[in-house]
């Protein structure tokens, strides 16, 4: 950016269009907008509104994303708008990089025009931008031109006035640019975007979405008038088990519920007017064990990852397996397949974990393939097939092993991969938990398929791992003790309510602060009032005795007279 006022970024307009080739998929954009608006917490943000709205020049499609967070001010969204910069250095936001807006942006469409208001000490300024390839495609640029213009409030004249930092035909450039390739042809049209906003927030409008390979649009608002699908993927998602490992593919409702492992409860997610619940994939396990599993990281450094794995609860009907794997409270990967089910092991075991200690691609949709990951992947291999070892019976599955006489066969539809499986392998036709069995009879079935009951474990140093990794089984009871299940099902619940409610805590600490910023606000403009109101009389009293003296010459030269 240059330091002349011109909205100048030197890179060719073709990098727009390749770099928004990282994201593959339409959601994974989506979710880069949610993540600066779940960011947006710490400045006081209490909702994000995703949308479909109509351009009112053309009246075409355009996606419309919206929160209350703090806004950016002239600089700062020249910041957002510019490539490779971030100002996110907290451990606690989810963007780093300062390339989620443009790439995600452009991923969705053509064009993007982004509204922002902001409130700083007594100041509020308001601030468009414009980042659209169709214009720079049209006019021929071999840079790429940014669009701004930037008001202020004047507290006397209670409107807002331009903001000048250079000269007035620069402003005026750029507002001519903006109402010939954004959709508002006026500045009132362009300025009354601002009337939903508030004191501060942002408004992101994305138009000229993208087609997809048939000439559709790839994004799919009719479907469902309260969703966003994706166009073109609606093949056998009704024949499934309506789980959102089935769904999160095309349903952006089903992929925002599971996209953070925990949210502010006082924070909203509201798709097309109704808001998303949140989702989490931990409770819908059965037989969970937590897994303590820890890495060194950054020479002798050990960190502790905790692992819920378990069977689906609608296992073995449900054709879903693998582990969700977030980052900073972020999903990077959903459902992610360690093993290959090969011989049906490993079906319909599903895992959550966070490991903080490995980096996200930039797109967020995979992990940088280093040693520390390969060490987590490897790990989480031997992880699912310990597990189905112990617990495929429980739910009907039969355990399958090789031995060097004998070499059991499966049947063609188990060998295959699991996507392509409607049915597992049972023990029987019917599977335990559906038996009509009394609760007591039922337990006493599931006791006789496992081995004797099993006693806490210490940890067990893995030797031969460079990493040198520790694993824990954490539960405190015998493995097939549904009360002990129970029991230790219960505490990882707490310890996430308590994870929620220390970010709670946090969250309101912040916004006690901001509200004692604005006391201390509307104290120094009480001052300056009160300041400003002695003044006024002052005035008045000079004004009534220089009146009270003039009155008394006029009326002494008249007696003298």
């Amino acid at each position: 950016m240059k330091s002349d006022g011109k909205n100048h970024m030197r890179i060719h307009p073709m990098f727009l269009h390749s770099n928004a080739t990282s994201h593959k998929w339409a959601f994974g954009a989506m979710a880069e907008l949610l993540d600066n608006a779940v960011d947006e917490v710490q400045n006081g943000a209490t909702f994000v509104s995703i949308d479909k709205i109509s351009t009112p020049q053309y009246g075409t499609p355009a996606l419309l994303i919206r929160d209350d967070g703090g806004g950016m001010d002239p600089d700062a969204i020249r910041r957002c708008m510019s490539f490779g910069f971030s100002d996110k250095k907290s451990k606690f936001t989810i963007g780093q990089y300062g390339n989620g807006f443009k790439t995600s942006s452009m991923r969705l469409g053509a064009d993007v025009i982004v509204f922002s208001r902001h409130l700083k000490s007594r100041s509020l300024t308001q601030s468009v931008g414009l980042l659209s390839y169709t214009f720079l495609r049209s006019m021929g640029n071999n840079n790429v031109v940014v669009p701004m213009v930037d008001y202020e409030f004047n507290s006397s004249a209670r409107t807002f006035g331009p903001l000048i930092p250079h000269d007035e035909d620069h402003f005026s450039s750029n507002l001519t640019m903006l109402l010939q390739w954004s959709p508002y042809s006026t500045e009132d049209e362009l300025l009354k975007q601002f009337d939903d906003i508030g004191d501060h927030g942002t408004k992101v409008v994305i138009y000229n979405l993208w087609l997809n390979d048939d000439g559709e649009m790839e994004l799919d608002f009719d479907s469902d008038p309260e969703d966003i699908c994706i166009n073109g993927d609606k093949t056998g998602r009704m024949k499934q088990i309506q789980y959102v490992a089935n769904l999160y593919q095309h349903s952006l409702r089903a992929y925002a519920s599971i996209l953070y492992r925990q949210l502010p409860e006082y924070f909203r997610i509201i798709l097309r007017g109704r808001d998303i619940e949140y989702h989490n994939i931990a409770e819908d396990l059965k037989y969970v064990q937590f897994i303590k599993y820890m890495p060194q990281v950054d020479g002798n450094l050990e960190v502790e990852i905790i692992t819920a794995i378990g069977f689906l609860k609608e296992a073995p009907h449900a054709n879903t397996h693998g582990f969700n794997i977030y980052h900073r409270n972020r999903l990077i990967l959903p459902f992610w397949r360690a093993v290959g089910c090969t011989n049906g092991t490993g079906r319909g075991v599903v895992g959550v974990l966070e490991p903080d200690f490995i980096q996200p691609t930039h797109n967020k949709q995979d992990f940088e393939k280093t040693s520390l990951f390969q060490k987590l992947e490897d790990r989480l291999k031997q992880m699912t097939v310990e597990y189905w070892n112990k617990h495929c019976k429980l739910i009907g599955y039969q355990q399958v092993k090789k031995t060097p006489s004998t070499t059991t066969t499966l049947p063609s539809s188990v060998t295959q991969n699991c996507v392509d499986q409607d049915q597992p392998l049972l023990l029987n036709h019917g599977s335990q938990y559906e038996s009509s069995n009394s609760r007591a009879g039922l337990i006493k079935k599931r006791k006789d398929l496992l081995d004797p009951p099993l006693k806490l474990q210490h940890a067990k140093r893995h030797m031969g791992s460079s990493c040198g990794t520790d694993v824990q089984c954490i539960s405190e009871e015998p493995e097939n003790s549904v009360e002990g299940m129970m029991r230790v099902s219960q505490k990882m619940l707490l310890m996430q309510e308590n994870k929620r409610l220390q970010s709670r805590l946090l969250a309101l600490e912040k916004m006690v602060q901001e509200l004692d910023l604005k006391v201390q606000q509307l104290k120094d403009e009480q001052k300056n009032v009160e300041q400003h109101a002695g003044e006024l009389e002052n005035e008045l009293t000079q004004l009534t005795q220089t009146l009270f003296e003039s009155c008394k010459w006029n009326m002494y030269k008249q007696h003298v007279c």
